[in-house]
């Protein structure tokens, strides 16, 4: 008979409610089914931005808010910034009122990881990205000097802090190329499959009249490739285009407007609009220059939406890669958008997503799977 985890403490990088991008829906999401488990979870969030949630009071024992500190003082340090602004003490005066298990979110929130008060406590460290290899590929798209600055400068300390990961038991990995990377390095390394708002294959029948892409429209990946399909993808066609998300960067503007009129911005759609626009769409279209962790985009388009094309990056070593069209230039992309545009989305493939989507990426399964990694 497996054994049952009575309660957890979570330390998350930010409020998870409400879960409306990548990092905070793996959070919220995985609060959810350990909750439908009978796990008592005993919330800590950092304060970044967002506001303090009732929601997050239904699934969790208890829900503590931390401020997380601001300032170059904390730049100015050998850890890296994300985690040392991290660093209230009342959080660890919270923890070490008694002896549960403590799942850090992200290197963001493992500050007190290696603190002596907490040296006999089963750790697990949920990585949601190589950090540094992020923070580096957004030095490397960044224009403004000193943000540019700021990333190199993190992913440098963010690659030799990586060796705290040390201190956790487990390292719970993301994605397989994570897996890959962390087990190489580290061999308290298991693979814990992101958990999204997901319980079935929901596709509409028939077909949609435009290609979408989304995302958060202010992060430097997410430019990189609205501007991809804007400027070479869609350069010769005159399908329609909608792309949707947070915030849009002036490029993305720009591209459009100095475009032709067949594509159109969505700027800060809601939940409830936004999963329209995913399960409207004829074509989710999600290339990606960066390919580290998972993308969340990636598997609401699988679960709700009808044709998904992405190139290599997206898919690569996640087992999702037979479930979409992948081609990886502009022409072939362009090519696989007029092929697919009037095709409908069949039974045969929505049999292939339901087959390994239930199976790989059911949240209760993976959700008593971490209970075995903090109870063994």
């Amino acid at each position: 008979m497996e054994k049952s985890l009575k309660h957890l403490h979570i330390v998350s990088f930010n409020i998870p409610y409400p879960a409306n991008y990548g990092g905070v829906i793996d959070v919220f999401y995985k609060i959810k089914a350990l909750h439908s488990i009978g796990i008592k979870i005993h919330l800590h969030c950092y304060e970044y931005g967002r506001l303090h949630s009732d929601e997050l009071k239904k699934y969790c024992h208890s829900v503590h808010y931390y401020r997380r500190y601001k300032g170059l003082r904390y730049f100015f340090s050998k850890k890296p910034y994300i985690v040392n602004t991290r660093s209230n003490k009342k959080l660890l005066n919270i923890l070490t009122k008694d002896t549960y298990p403590i799942l850090f979110e992200g290197l963001h929130s493992t500050f007190f990881i290696n603190n002596d008060k907490l040296k006999n406590r089963n750790k697990i460290v949920r990585t949601h990205n190589i950090e540094h290899e992020y923070y580096k590929n957004l030095s490397e798209i960044e224009e403004n000097y000193l943000n540019k600055f700021f990333f190199k400068s993190e992913a440098k300390k963010l690659l030799k802090y990586e060796l705290i990961l040390k201190k956790a038991k487990t390292i719970a990995a993301i994605s397989n190329n994570d897996f890959i990377y962390f087990n190489k390095k580290y061999s308290n390394t298991e693979l814990l499959p992101a958990f999204h708002p997901y319980d079935k294959v929901d596709i509409k029948k028939g077909k949609g009249h435009y290609v979408l892409y989304h995302g958060n429209l202010s992060v430097g990946e997410n430019v990189i490739a609205a501007l991809f399909l804007i400027n070479n993808v869609f350069k010769e066609l005159e399908i329609p285009l909608i792309i949707a998300g947070k915030n849009p960067n002036k490029h993305i503007i720009d591209a459009v407007l100095n475009n032709k009129n067949n594509i159109e911005i969505i700027s800060n759609p809601d939940n409830a609009k936004m999963n329209e626009l995913i399960q409207n769409a004829q074509i989710n279209i999600l290339p990606t220059f960066q390919g580290t962790g998972i993308k969340l985009k990636l598997l609401a388009s699988l679960f709700t939406g009808r044709h998904c094309i992405t190139n290599l990056t997206m898919v690569e070593n996640t087992g999702l890669e037979n479930l979409c069209s992948v081609k990886n230039t502009a022409q072939e992309m362009s090519e696989e958008i007029n092929r697919l545009f009037n095709v409908e989305f069949d039974e045969k493939e929505l049999n292939k997503r339901e087959k390994i989507l239930l199976k790989d990426f059911c949240n209760i399964e993976n959700a008593k799977m971490l209970n075995r990694l903090l109870t063994d």
